[in-house]
């Protein structure tokens, strides 16, 4: 599905409604869908406390807490120097605050990072939808240049292979205690993938004013939020920020798996903003595909937290969320939303901060004797 706009709210509903009743089948595993299917479509619902999980990368305890340490460990870097965390910090709103998130050796990149918080409710993953699932996410972020800066796959594998302490846990985890072979074989770039990937998926932000009051406590937000709710809708907001993320369809439902859901940014060219904040400069989805229908599309980005993830848009111009909202007023809408609309909506954005689950460091498995990091890594 490519983007919507300049189309009645509505008419959106009846296309995507249509859209739900396809195949559902895929790889992942669908909670509630005869209930989804059955009843008529809610555009705004509270965020369940679980997301989809692929049938081939089961969750388990001892998995997510591997896939934690491996979240934190600097050593997945070709540098020593980045974790994941670095720039999906989980003590904080899951970014790292930058306009432009910085890579190993300095590198400087193009885009911010997004929040890792609610991103296993995401169809697709970057802001370009160039990652399909969470594991692909995680295995094209470590081969990145100015991300992680592995130079291959087996590179990684290697590294990783080196620690004794993984060794084990991912024998234990993947291999099973008495399969000599397959224990051998335990140390992936697909599971290291997978155990990031779940611990990632456990990190759910639920049970924010907003879920609060859409499960019936009218007092979880204040007078004016709820005026900034019916202002969201009234100004077709919602055309493209609705259902559990406020980012569009999950995992398992409309879409595939793969299918991402974007929208053309600026939609509406020509203001002082496409100067002022260089919204244009970047192509998007274009440079991943070279489709000229592609230019200028994004993913369209989750609300959840967008209280604590300044600063916004892609190229993180835009430093407070007032701003961001006139911002996608004129560019998205064609609309000049007065101060008291911005205000409103602003309050309303601020009830959907959810509860962050309390993260600690994990201790990391050590390599007695000896690094794994070259020192002579540029």
């Amino acid at each position: 599905m490519k983007a919507v706009f300049h189309r009645p709210l509505a008419v959106f509903r009846a296309v995507f409604v249509r859209r739900m009743l396809v195949t559902m089948s895929g790889s992942v595993m669908i909670f509630g869908m005869a209930a989804v299917v059955a009843a008529p479509f809610q555009a705004l619902q509270p965020l369940p406390g679980q997301p989809p999980i692929p049938r081939d990368n089961p969750m388990s305890r001892a998995k997510v807490a591997l896939g934690q340490q491996l979240f934190f460990d600097p050593r997945l870097s070709v540098t020593g120097t980045h974790s994941c965390n670095t720039c999906h910090n989980v003590m904080a709103g899951g970014e790292d605050g930058r306009a432009v998130s910085i890579g190993v050796n300095g590198k400087v990149g193009t885009r911010g990072a997004p929040t890792v918080w609610n991103a296993a409710f995401s169809t697709v993953l970057y802001r370009d939808g160039r990652a399909v699932s969470l594991e692909d996410q995680v295995k094209t972020h470590l081969l990145g240049a100015t991300e992680m800066g592995m130079p291959s796959e087996q590179a990684v594998v290697t590294r990783i292979a080196a620690i004794p302490g993984y060794v084990s846990q991912f024998a234990r985890v993947f291999g099973g205690e008495s399969a000599r072979e397959s224990r051998a074989n335990a140390v992936s770039y697909t599971n290291i993938a997978k155990a990031i990937a779940a611990y990632e998926r456990t990190l759910i932000t639920p049970d924010s004013p907003y879920d609060r009051y859409l499960r019936g406590d009218k007092k979880a937000i204040s007078a004016q939020a709820k005026r900034g709710l019916k202002e969201f809708e009234e100004v077709q907001c919602l055309s493209c920020h609705f259902w559990v993320n406020l980012a569009g369809p999950v995992p398992g439902l409309a879409f595939q798996m793969g299918e991402g859901f974007y929208e053309l940014f600026p939609n509406y060219t020509g203001s002082s903003y496409d100067q002022q904040y260089q919204l244009a400069d970047d192509l998007g989805r274009y440079n991943v595909t070279g489709i000229e229908s592609d230019r200028r599309m994004w993913r369209v980005m989750s609300l959840r937290n967008v209280a604590v993830t300044a600063p916004y848009f892609h190229n993180g111009t835009v430093k407070t969320l007032d701003e961001a909202v006139r911002v996608m007023g004129k560019t998205q809408l064609n609309k000049a939303l007065t101060d008291q609309q911005v205000q409103d909506i602003t309050a309303f954005l601020n009830t959907l901060t959810g509860k962050f689950p309390e993260q600690k460091m994990p201790r990391l498995p050590a390599t007695p004797n000896g690094s794994v990091v070259d020192p002579a890594a540029p």
